[in-house]
């Protein structure tokens, strides 16, 4: 299949520190653009499979996953799940992923297993959105290699910058090799609390250092944001009013018009 023959407009979310809100961003994202009646399949691509539990889904007990589907036990229609919300689909994860590095490192086409797998799905969604580890290892090689774009999330935080060279190198070797496609989606802060001289200062130094990449919108520090996944919810299904739900519509806004 051609690459322009396709529907969907694949993201992944990518950043290799933890705890920057990626899998918040994935899910959140995800359901603000399937409120904007956008047909999205989120890919759960994390061992930890914090995507699938934000979602309301036990990890421990998913019948079908994204790990079947790479090792062929099963198509990767046949592992999808419907969410509460109608636009809203998801391919969930579990610590057999881990495995998955290991067992392809070997194959010469080890950083294509997602790319490939996912052209089944292409014309039955607008956005496919993959969620990926915390780390610059195959499994988010496959995400950067499956993707039309990276969207970064960065943490209003102190570091914030730190690393990132090293995920704009990947990004840039993947382009070289793999994917020559591949640009970067755009950069959002998140974890904003705008009371401290700190976010501020963080999002001037992104903003001065990614130009015209950064979004306008950003994600606040929210307490029923850091919630909802405790309930297995979006935050839009959780608490459609909260500062976080509103960044999360602004920011599929700013995708959209894009």
């Amino acid at each position: 299949m051609k690459h322009n023959e396709k529907n969907a407009n694949v993201i992944a979310v990518a950043n290799q520190k933890g705890g920057v809100g990626k899998t918040t961003t994935a899910i959140n994202l995800g359901a603000a653009l399937s409120i904007a009646e956008k047909r999205v399949l989120l890919i759960d691509f994390d061992p930890q499979a914090n995507t699938t539990t934000g979602l309301g889904f036990d990890k421990h007990d998913v019948e079908r996953e994204i790990y079947g589907v790479l090792n062929s036990n099963y198509s990767l229609g046949d592992a999808i799940i419907r969410t509460e919300l109608r636009y809203l689909d998801l391919i969930p994860s579990s610590r057999n992923l881990a495995k998955f590095e290991f067992e392809i490192a070997e194959d010469e086409r080890s950083y294509m297993f997602l790319k490939d797998i996912l052209k089944e799905v292409y014309e039955n969604y607008d956005f496919i959105l993959i969620d990926s580890p915390p780390s610059l290892g195959l499994l988010t090689i496959n995400a950067l290699c499956a993707a039309d774009s990276v969207l970064i999330p960065i943490q209003a935080e102190y570091y914030a910058l730190e690393g990132l060279t090293d995920l704009m190198n990947t990004v840039e070797r993947i382009k070289e090799s793999f994917n020559p496609d591949l640009k970067i989606n755009g950069i959002v802060l998140t974890m904003y609390d705008e009371r401290t001289n700190l976010s501020k200062q963080v999002e001037q130094e992104v903003r001065e250092y990614f130009k015209t990449k950064v979004y306008s919108s950003v994600i606040p520090r929210n307490v029923r944001l850091s919630e909802a996944p405790s309930y297995g919810m979006p935050i839009q299904l959780y608490d459609i009013k909260s500062s976080g739900s509103k960044a999360y519509m602004k920011l599929a806004k700013e995708i959209l018009k894009a």
